[in-house]
């Protein structure tokens, strides 16, 4: 499986998100690795998803606003 990975947000506690897409099947997510003292149990979530729950936080700015990017005319 090859996957393409950007991070979105760094905490500053060490947990990470990342929007990935696998280029075999197309497939986009946010991955989430938390620190180690939260279990740092990764989780993957579908975009829709991650935009809907608890969509407050630095790390769904950041990806609200490279979505923006993508529509932002030159």
């Amino acid at each position: 499986m090859t996957q393409r990975a950007r991070e979105l947000y760094r905490s500053s506690n060490g947990d990470r998100w990342s929007l990935i897409r696998d280029l075999d099947s197309g497939r986009v997510f946010i991955r989430h690795e938390p620190n180690m003292p939260s279990g740092g149990q990764t989780s993957e979530t579908s975009v829709g998803d991650f935009l809907v729950c608890d969509a407050h936080g630095p790390e769904h700015a950041e990806l609200l606003r490279l979505i923006g990017t993508l529509v932002e005319s030159g």
